[in-house]
């Protein structure tokens, strides 16, 4: 597979997202066959804000491939304060087989990889969580058997994870429905991209600010009202009352049909999914999703690192 870094969501093919999906599930079943593919490989995980499963996944992950992973936290500041983006990735790549960025900005990432002579790979930024959708989908094809035949609808804010999930969805050609309050959907230039794959994939993507409106599902996924770093006490009040009849609980998951549900953590439970369904041993797949947040990322790795 050729692939320089792993960036956004729409910057893969459907056959390399699916080949993506296919090596994580391979590298999940027999871990051993690839615990030294990264052997004599460094990656630098560099990560403007905090995090519990990207900064573990990634690090016993990049271990588990036999590589070393070097943890670089916010003492050195925001990306392009201190230094120059350009002068930090072309001194990173002078240590590191691979740069993993979680950043405040999209511009951040796009700029360490136009300058670093190492793949980069996005573990979040404002605009895309490539890594979270790579896992939930990895989630999907344990579920089900014909990806292209499921129903997928994300409910909440629209944002950096509902933003790749539906470039993913598209991509596999995956029907996917998007239903978000007034005013917090995608922006247009993210969704005109969702539509303009869509049109070649086949899949159908619906937005809708009208819950009522969900339709026939087989998966239901929401996340957090209010992104990390962005929490201001003075208007959790306004939120959860514009959000609340966008809440995911047993008896949207009943009626739309849907047998599964997604979040990708830290939930805040009460808010956005209740705390009933986010333990229903039978429904949720949340901590499915968060152990294969390893395998997928694992995949990237051993594709853009083993040539």
């Amino acid at each position: 597979m050729s692939l320089l870094n792993f960036l956004a969501d729409d910057q893969l093919t459907k056959k390399q997202t699916l080949e993506l999906i296919e090596l994580a599930k391979k590298i999940k079943k027999k871990p051993a066959d690839y615990s030294q593919a990264l052997a004599g490989k460094s990656v630098v995980m560099l990560f403007e804000k905090p995090s519990l499963r990207t900064h573990v996944s990634f690090d016993m992950g990049i271990n588990k491939l036999g590589g070393h992973a070097l943890y670089l936290g916010q003492q050195n500041g925001k990306l392009g304060e201190r230094e120059r983006i350009s002068d930090y990735a072309n001194n990173l790549s002078c240590y590191a087989d691979a740069i993993v960025a979680r950043v405040f900005s999209n511009d951040s990432i796009e700029s360490l990889a136009q300058h670093a002579s190492v793949p980069v790979i996005n573990a979040l930024c404002d605009l895309y969580h490539p890594c979270q959708s790579l896992a939930d989908f990895v989630t999907l094809s344990e579920n089900f058997d014909d990806l292209s035949q499921v129903k997928f609808a994300y409910i909440g804010d629209g944002n950096n994870v509902s933003n790749s999930l539906m470039l993913m969805a598209a991509t596999i050609g995956m029907d996917f429905t998007l239903i978000c309050p007034q005013g917090c959907g995608p922006t247009d230039v993210i969704f005109s991209k969702a539509q303009s794959i869509a049109k070649d994939s086949g899949a159908k993507i619906k937005l809708s600010h009208d819950i009522s409106a969900i339709g026939p599902q087989d998966v239901i996924a929401t996340d957090t009202w209010v992104s990390m770093g962005d929490e201001d006490p003075s208007k959790k009040a306004e939120v959860l009352k514009k959000f609340a009849p966008y809440q995911v609980n047993h008896a949207l998951m009943k009626k739309a049909g849907a047998n599964v549900v997604m979040h990708c953590q830290p939930a805040h439970l009460g808010e956005e999914i209740t705390q009933e369904l986010f333990d229903d041993k039978e429904k949720s797949v949340v901590f499915q999703e968060a152990e294969n947040r390893m395998w997928a990322q694992a995949a990237v790795l051993v594709t853009l690192l083993c040539k």
